[in-house]
């Protein structure tokens, strides 16, 4: 989910996740920082991953303000026990800025090349998703969950 989506509809949004999670998947608050960036939505939405936006990974080891925005964003994420990814991570300089900060996760290049999907119907097994040499990424996809066909939410 995009933060600009979840801000322009909050209330339909934390439903969303809410049903979502009961039935076990995670959530990442995309391209976090390109919106708003109002913080206060953030406590009540249940997300697992706030996706720091790459707009903020350019030069970041000589532009103070964007490596500020990104430790903001990563402690806010961290104080509510949310896990941080760090978008376009293109490089290894940016790797290790994102490393030195304590950002949990890289996407981009500097983490690994793009791969293809596996084959259609056959998930990536949790904590199976294939890495590069800076990639500290993990499945998120949870395993599947027997349906109970006598459950309401089928």
């Amino acid at each position: 989910m995009t933060e600009t989506s979840v801000i322009n509809n909050l209330r339909r949004s934390r439903q969303f996740v809410d049903h979502l999670k009961e039935l076990g998947f995670y959530f990442a608050l995309d391209d976090f920082g390109s919106g708003t960036s109002a913080f206060g939505y953030l406590k009540n939405l249940p997300v697992d991953y706030i996706k720091i936006d790459g707009s903020f990974m350019q030069e970041i080891e000589n532009d103070s303000l964007n490596r500020t925005m990104v430790e903001m964003i990563n402690r806010v994420g961290h104080l509510m026990g949310v896990k941080t990814v760090g978008e376009s991570a293109e490089t290894e300089q940016i790797i290790a800025e994102l490393e030195s900060i304590g950002v949990d996760f890289a996407q981009g290049y500097g983490a690994a090349m793009p791969l293809p999907l596996p084959a259609a119907g056959q998930p990536t097994p949790r904590g199976t998703t294939p890495a590069g040499p800076h990639s500290r990424v993990q499945g998120v996809r949870p395993a599947p969950r027997p349906v109970d066909p006598d459950s309401r939410d089928c």
